[in-house]
């Protein structure tokens, strides 16, 4: 095994500020933000339509917390794999597979519909396979990325991705929601394979991945060791500072809160009682990404002048808290709408940042494993919030479990601010 260069203990320099828009001088990364967003766009289409029809049918707080569960459990336990796969092999293929699952996904959805035979085991089951679908895409493409824009443009690329989640975000539910007005949900899922599509074809043939690095020959016969690669992404972690925080930053987000409260939108519909309740909860999840867009777009315009540094990420993520526990006690429902737009704008703030220090940071030679691990974290971990927000919700209802999800990782968040100013200098 070729010896890895040693990596510094130390924290290394925050992130430049990069001209406004910069990695989309890049035609290969154009065409990577636009196949993600409309893949991101059918994704949340499946989302929107899926978790109404099943909320109508079986009307259980418990399954939108299966959703969660089922959706990032894949990511705990296979993004260490998934990565150290594409350290190996070429990542257009794993996000193809992807595709193609999100795909099978969707046609399940709709058949179920179509033929009104949907059990509650038919729902787990695409929920399940809609999780490992994701696996497939997210890490790759980020792996994908370090291709696409060179080095002193990756934040921009960072940014840029995130911002296109969000707008994916933006525009599935307002697509979701036409496509049930104009076709309805039991053939609408059919036309959402069509979003899916570009992303698998300009796969097929664009000129990235292993085959067209100068350096692909070093990496060609690793081998993917399960266990040994989680073993050795967390040596490669512990050696770095920005990587330890942020990777532990993303897991304690996703732990207690992530986004489960999503899944149960369509009981805060309900329980905010203003107008149609589908429209209502169109506009909370529009909310949600409408603020993370301009999040994106402002921090992109301005050449990512705010700092990238793991302090702020914190301070980000602590307002972030604030925000949606202020959404969960409210009973208003424009301030709810307020609320969830300031959500997304630290979400996005705090989340773009912690992605940016690990693609900066994470050693070359083993960069899937690391972005694997973070993934992990970031992803995997959502699992459990699936547990404080939506099972919690069954006992006590899912305003108070959001609350008291929020405030609790708020609790534990200060404490990590202490440690960052005693460990890793601002």
């Amino acid at each position: 095994m070729p010896n890895k260069p040693p990596i510094s203990a130390n924290p290394a320099p925050a992130a430049a500020p990069t001209a406004s828009f910069a990695a989309l001088r890049h035609p290969g990364f154009r065409a990577l933000v636009g196949t993600y967003l409309l893949a991101m766009m059918a994704d949340n289409i499946e989302h929107v339509i899926s978790y109404w029809m099943a909320f109508q049918k079986f009307q259980s707080p418990a399954l939108g917390g299966f959703a969660v569960v089922s959706h990032w459990l894949p990511f705990l336990l296979f993004s260490v794999p998934v990565g150290a796969l594409a350290d190996r092999v070429d990542p257009r293929r794993l996000i193809q597979c992807g595709m193609l699952l999100f795909m099978t996904a969707s046609a399940g959805w709709s058949y179920f519909f179509i033929t009104d035979t949907l059990q509650m085991w038919h729902a787990m089951l695409l929920l399940v396979m809609h999780g490992c679908a994701g696996v497939l895409w997210q890490g790759p493409t980020q792996m994908l990325l370090h291709d696409t824009v060179p080095t002193q443009d990756l934040p921009s690329g960072v940014r840029l991705l995130a911002t296109a989640r969000y707008l994916g975000v933006l525009i599935g539910p307002a697509v979701g929601g036409a496509i049930m007005l104009g076709i309805g949900p039991r053939y609408g899922l059919l036309l959402n394979l069509l979003f899916y599509l570009p992303a698998l074809l300009w796969l097929w043939r664009a000129p990235y991945g292993p085959r067209f690095r100068a350096a692909a020959a070093a990496t060609a016969g690793r081998a993917v060791r399960g266990f040994a690669d989680l073993a050795r992404a967390v040596t490669d972690v512990r050696a770095s500072r920005p990587l330890a925080s942020m990777i532990l930053l993303a897991g304690l987000a996703s732990f207690f809160v992530a986004n489960s409260y999503q899944a149960q939108m369509p009981g805060f519909a309900r329980d905010l009682g203003h107008g149609d309740p589908g429209t209502t909860y169109s506009m909370l999840l529009a909310a949600d990404a409408a603020g993370a867009l301009l999040a994106g777009l402002l921090m992109e315009s301005l050449g990512g002048v705010l700092r990238v540094a793991p302090s702020t990420a914190v301070g980000m993520c602590m307002l972030w808290c604030l925000s949606l526990a202020g959404f969960a006690a409210t009973g208003s429902y424009p301030l709810a709408l307020l609320l969830l737009f300031a959500a997304g704008v630290f979400e996005l703030s705090f989340s773009s940042m912690a992605q940016t220090l690990v693609q900066l940071n994470a050693p070359a030679a083993s960069r899937g494993r690391v972005i694997g691990l973070f993934n992990m974290s970031a992803l995997g971990l959502r699992a459990f919030a699936g547990i404080t927000v939506g099972l919690g919700g069954s006992a006590i209802g899912i305003h108070a479990s959001l609350a008291a999800s929020a405030l609790s990782l708020l609790a534990v968040l200060l404490l990590l601010r202490l440690w960052l100013a005693r460990r890793v200098p601002a």
